[in-house]
């Protein structure tokens, strides 16, 4: 075993030059990581002059883990270690080992894991980073899909299989937290970040990069204590116990360690759980749902007095009114187009706002009729055209993804 969190008086040229080399690349990630922005101007020049970068892109990536931007950090990340390593080897050849460098290095590598597992943990117990399916999204032909969103509607489809991701990385996560059982936790990390870089990698979603290395710091942590996994499960062997290397003897700095672990989870835990719950409460399928919700499918438009037919070509004439988020509207042409409002509802007046750039106009340009819960008459000025509208709730139980449910019994697969 090349990397061991046993103490070792000498180690070999060929442990050595591991370590050097996974200690100097991560470090710089971790660096890079928090701190890439800082370096824009050198690292642009480069991807100009050495990898004849001449296109315009952005540093954030607006979003994308995987940008341009990203992908020229990772080459400075790997030319830099490479650099480094060849120096530190000349440097410090004499050395018989790193135990004390290799502790710490794990000990930073397992507070990266921890936290990236809270997070990403969370957001998926509380059905945050994957929602529900929109009202929108119900209404959008599968082969519109992206990869990206089709794998989001997969997740968001099912509360329970997002807590139950969600679950084993912060699983993963709290196990990372006493030394003893952090191999355990690195194998459950490494077995769930698995499954999440596949799936950034097979479903095209921007995160490919963090994924992949969150995996690879999670395997590195459970190399430094695999030889006990290969006796058990290959070569059906007895284990001894590993006798880990602690640098500081001191048992006052260990209970020390323990409470502030202890208090910093509590916070952790506390903290996750209050903005979870009120992030649950306003964007969650739970959350207060605005006057007039709903998918209201046209079956009358009439524009300037005349009927316009249902041509699905039409670009204004239209099909849906979608009322998902309070102050909003999404408006679906016959053609499929979508047009998104600012929309406010006066329900004393029985008055409707109805703009793009709200801010500017102070006049409401519709009246409707609401006089049961699935019918909606609109009656206004819009872009210059007197509109009358007919509308129709749409039940969403017609759509399966909604009616269909979870059932023990099935005689014939339900595969629509």
């Amino acid at each position: 075993m090349l990397l061991t969190q046993e103490y070792k008086e000498y180690w070999s040229l060929s442990s050595k030059l591991v370590f050097r080399l996974i200690f100097t690349y991560f470090s710089l990630y971790i660096f890079f990581r928090f701190t890439g922005s800082f370096f824009e101007t050198p690292f642009k020049y480069i991807g100009k002059s050495i990898l004849d970068i001449t296109y315009n892109y952005h540093v954030n990536g607006e979003g994308s883990g995987d940008n341009t931007y990203a992908y020229i950090t990772l080459f400075m990340n790997a030319i830099l270690t490479v650099f480094i390593v060849v120096f530190w080897t000349f440097m410090d050849r004499k050395r018989n080992s790193y135990n004390t460098l290799l502790y710490w290095f794990l000990a930073l590598l397992r507070i990266i894991l921890i936290l990236s597992m809270f997070l990403y943990g969370s957001v998926k117990i509380f059905q945050l980073q994957f929602p529900q399916p929109s009202l929108i999204r119900l209404l959008e032909p599968l082969g519109n899909f992206s990869p990206m969103g089709l794998a989001w509607t997969y997740m968001g489809y099912s509360e329970g299989f997002n807590m139950f991701t969600g679950f084993m990385e912060v699983l993963g996560a709290l196990l990372l937290i006493p030394r003893r059982t952090q191999t355990l936790g690195a194998f459950i990390i490494m077995g769930v970040m698995t499954h999440v870089a596949m799936m950034n990698f097979m479903f095209d979603i921007p995160v490919k990069l963090l994924s992949s290395h969150l995996l690879a710091m999670a395997t590195v942590i459970f190399m430094t204590d695999s030889q006990r996994f290969v006796n058990v499960f290959f070569k059906n062997r007895g284990t001894t116990v590993l006798n880990y290397y602690h640098p500081v003897k001191d048992k006052t700095y260990h209970k020390a360690i323990f409470w502030i672990k202890t208090i910093v989870l509590s916070i952790i835990i506390i903290g996750v759980g209050i903005y979870g719950h009120e992030a649950e409460q306003k964007q969650g399928p739970n959350r207060e749902k605005p006057f007039l919700y709903g998918i209201w499918e046209t079956s009358h438009f009439i524009k300037n007095g005349d009927t316009i037919a249902p041509l699905i070509t039409d670009r204004n004439r239209w099909k849906y009114i979608i009322v998902e988020y309070k102050d909003k509207v999404t408006v679906k042409a016959m053609n499929d187009k979508k047009y998104h409002y600012d929309f406010v509802v006066d329900s004393t007046s029985q008055q409707i706002k109805l703009y793009r750039g709200l801010s500017e106009y102070d006049d409401f340009n519709f009246t409707y009729e609401h006089s049961n819960p699935d019918d909606l008459k609109l009656k206004g000025i819009f872009l210059r055209d007197t509109l009358k509208i007919i509308l129709k709730r749409k039940d969403l139980n017609d759509f399966n993804l909604k009616s269909r449910g979870f059932r023990w019994i099935n005689e014939t697969p339900y595969n629509k």
